[in-house]
């Protein structure tokens, strides 16, 4: 089982950024994919998940309306678009891969991927 996430790197508050994960060796279609971040110093936060078919998304409430999670099973990658970002969006995000939205809330992920780290700073 691998998680491949990619796309991190520094940018300036205000900006835009999409990180990616790349899935292999597990049915990708049958999983709650989500996006999990650690900052420096503080606990795992979830930030967004989407349903098995994309129809679904939930957000944390610090990143609603500016971060979009997306899908594409054809591709076996999930995507985040963070837009407006801001300095306190500054963590290692964490791709990962649940049964239900209800265990991925609680932590109880299947999978995890290693992590990009995403910098917002001037």
């Amino acid at each position: 089982v691998q998680l491949q996430a990619s796309g991190g790197g520094l940018v300036q508050p205000g900006g835009s950024l999409r990180v990616s994960c790349a899935a292999s060796g597990f049915t990708f279609s049958d999983s709650y994919m989500s996006w999990v971040r650690q900052a420096p110093g503080k606990e795992r936060e979830f930030v967004a998940g989407i349903s098995w078919g994309g129809g679904s998304t939930y957000y944390a409430d610090s990143v609603k309306g500016r971060f979009t999670i997306s899908r594409d099973n054809a591709k076996q990658t999930v995507y985040l678009e963070m837009n407006s970002l801001k300095p306190e969006d500054t963590a290692v995000y964490y791709c990962a891969a649940a049964p239900t939205l209800g265990a991925a809330l609680k932590g109880g992920m299947d999978y995890w991927g290693k992590g990009t780290l995403v910098t917002v700073s001037s």
